[in-house]
């Protein structure tokens, strides 16, 4: 028996991946987050499966779930949203596993900023703009940030900010960026990035606020800012320049 955690995807049902798609059609019990993991990928789950919607449930409850599973030899696909490895509540859930001796894998997926990437037809580093992509978030209920890494510290990098589950407060994030990355910084709201009903703001930070208030945007979305949203006058980079030479291609010397 074997608990497979699954990135899910940022939400349309094609975006699982092949390996993960395949996990959950052979995995007699199924638990997937029912707020945020569309119920069009439960399809893949084979006749008969327990299917456990797992967002009214607790931590606690959940680790039963996984435990009743164990004691009957059932394999479980655990669908979580996005990618495994950012925001997505793991760490608690595999701890009790370890504890308890119950196998695990992990099987990553397509995560929510990469989703909004695409929507936005852009990518986020830049030769000479940006290079570096942070994802972060602002302190929640959830949990509070550590210290050092406020929003002003990872402003002050300069690089593509990707700021997760912080929209309630874009007023408040948009005036710890601007001294940083000025008023005229290309930013967007990307919400429900690959739903049908994906919706997106584009802006600068001078009015990005402005633009969602007038259409509100609550939860599930991205707010991206950075110059390479919107860069055009930059030099390409050296990997497709006929005299770089790589492995592949001579070139001069």
């Amino acid at each position: 028996m074997t608990v497979h955690f699954i990135g899910a995807g940022p939400g349309a049902a094609d975006l699982i991946t092949v390996r993960g798609r395949d996990l959950i059609a052979r995995c007699q019990v199924c638990l997937y987050a029912g707020s945020i993991v569309p119920r069009e990928l439960l399809a893949y789950c084979p006749p008969g499966a327990r299917i456990v919607d797992t967002a009214p449930l607790s931590l606690d409850e959940i680790e039963a779930e996984f435990v009743a599973a164990h004691e009957k030899g059932l394999d479980v696909a655990r669908l979580q949203s996005g990618d495994l490895s950012v925001f997505s509540a793991l760490a608690e859930q595999l701890r009790r596993l370890e504890r308890r001796g119950i196998p695990y894998t992990l099987t990553p997926g397509v995560p929510a900023f990469a989703a909004a990437a695409a929507a936005l037809g852009r990518e986020l580093t830049v030769p000479e703009v940006a290079q570096s992509v942070v994802l972060t978030r602002i302190p929640g209920r959830a949990s509070n940030m550590p210290e050092g890494e406020t929003l002003a510290a990872l402003a002050a990098t300069g690089a593509t900010l990707a700021i997760h589950l912080s929209v309630h407060a874009l007023d408040k994030v948009v005036a710890e960026l601007i001294p940083f990355y000025g008023v005229d910084c290309p930013a967007a709201v990307v919400a429900h990035a690959s739903w049908p009903d994906e919706k997106i703001v584009r802006g600068t930070l001078c009015d990005i606020t402005a633009k969602v208030a007038a259409d509100p945007i609550e939860r599930t979305a991205l707010i991206l800012v950075g110059r390479a949203l919107a860069a055009e006058d930059f030099r390409d980079s050296a990997l497709y320049d006929a005299d770089y030479r790589r492995r592949f291609r001579g070139g001069a010397t």
